[in-house]
């Protein structure tokens, strides 16, 4: 009677040799193909796992100095402010200066025009009296050449000093 599957020792034998063939290919193989395989994913994941840490690590990094410029940027902004401040402050009080020394300045040239306008005043007054001389003078000797008489002549030189009179002389 013949079995459906005949175990014979042949079929042992060729499955034993093709069980230690396909043991044998898997050693080979996993020695030389999936050792290298499984060690470059292995260093693939640990290089992309460095990756993803450096990435976190500069990014709260970024986080960080982002935070400490944006400190630096209002700190500069007050430090900006208080050095307009400081400027308007001084401009306003170099300003209040001007002013007080252009009123100063007004007074000065006042008080010099008005001390010239007296002058001015004397001199004309002096330049008067001093033309009233000259006519007096040319009076005088007009009359003196007309007669030459001592008594007209006196009389007139004094009724001239009595019409010019002191105060004449002291204004």
């Amino acid at each position: 009677m013949e079995r459906l599957l005949g175990f014979d020792w042949q079929l042992i034998n060729d499955a034993v040799i093709t069980g230690i063939s396909v043991f044998i290919l898997f050693f080979f193989l996993s020695y030389f193909l999936f050792n290298p395989v499984k060690e470059f994913l292995a260093k693939r994941q640990k290089l992309i796992a460095d990756d993803l840490e450096t990435a976190k690590t500069n990014k709260e990094s970024a986080v960080a100095l982002r935070t400490e410029y944006e400190a630096k940027l209002r700190e500069a902004d007050k430090e900006v402010e208080a050095i307009l401040e400081d400027a308007r402050r001084r401009a306003k009080k170099r300003e209040a200066e001007i002013v007080e020394e252009a009123k100063q300045e007004a007074v000065r040239i006042r008080e010099r025009a008005e001390h010239e306008i007296v002058l001015e005043k004397k001199k004309a007054a002096d330049e008067m009296k001093q033309e009233m001389i000259a006519i007096a003078a040319l009076m005088a000797g007009k009359v003196v050449a007309a007669s030459m008489n001592t008594q007209i002549q006196s009389s007139l030189v004094e009724e001239t000093l009595r019409e010019i009179g002191d105060s004449t002389w002291q204004s």
